[in-house]
């Protein structure tokens, strides 16, 4: 049996999420269905991360155990004649048998875009959040700085507790502005429950005017869901890449 390592970007806006589920479209069963026409045996795909109904990816990871004989060098291009246009596999490759997409992964990025023009985009209503009021950006930024590095991220866990520990590691968290488009970009070891949703939703309260930049610190250390913003809506949030030690 081979394990295949693929690369998928897929837009998010009428899957109910990553994970198979009965009567509902999802990403996992899509592909599962697309390999499947190749021949061979069924397989299982694993991701990296399953993503929530109407959340993207541009480089989302998945593995899986196959019996096919498809080069590799065909194998993306042969899986995609098969997939419908909202879902597309980037990249193919062989991989060691150890391989897991899940538990390799070392860290994520992911990407929550704002708009906040004036009038809504018709065009980005499904990849995006958009706000009537025109947020400081820089203020965001400022607010931020304190959910860098290693913390008990409980204030931004929707669900608790659905992990044995809410401490988790930012690495990277940057908020900046193109036109009427703000980008959020936060790269952790691993995330919790709607924990970019919930920071989404707090630094847009900051951008908004309503909290001092302070407010996110006290978030933070009070440990409680409560204290945080609202959780953003899915349609702006993007899984951009997995990273890997290998």
């Amino acid at each position: 049996m081979r394990n295949i390592c693929l690369t998928l970007s897929y837009d998010g806006s009428d899957f109910s999420g990553w994970q198979t589920q009965p009567g509902f479209r999802t990403v996992q069963e899509t592909l599962e269905t697309a390999v499947a026409r190749l021949g061979g045996s069924a397989i299982r795909a694993n991701a990296s991360g399953r993503t929530d109904a109407g959340v993207h990816a541009v480089g989302q990871v998945v593995n899986f155990y196959t019996d096919l004989t498809i080069p590799i060098d065909k194998l993306a291009k042969a899986i995609n004649a098969y997939l419908p246009p909202d879902v597309v596999v980037r990249s193919a490759e062989d991989v060691p048998q150890s391989f897991d997409a899940n538990r390799d992964a070392k860290c994520k990025l992911y990407r929550y875009v704002i708009h906040d023009g004036a009038v809504p985009d018709v065009f980005m209503r499904r990849h995006c959040c958009h706000t009537r009021r025109r947020l400081d950006v820089t203020a965001m930024a400022r607010a931020s700085a304190s959910l860098l590095g290693r913390h008990d991220f409980h204030s931004f866990e929707t669900e608790w507790p659905n992990r044995m520990s809410s401490v988790r590691t930012i690495m990277h968290l940057e908020v900046r502005r193109m036109d009427d488009l703000i980008w959020l970009d936060v790269e952790a070891d691993g995330f919790l429950y709607n924990m970019v949703r919930a920071i989404a939703g707090t630094l847009m309260n900051v951008g908004r005017g309503y909290w001092p930049e302070s407010e996110v610190a006290s978030i933070l250390r009070a440990e409680d869901r409560r204290r945080a913003g609202p959780t953003a809506p899915a349609q702006g949030l993007f899984l951009m890449r997995v990273t890997y030690e290998r």
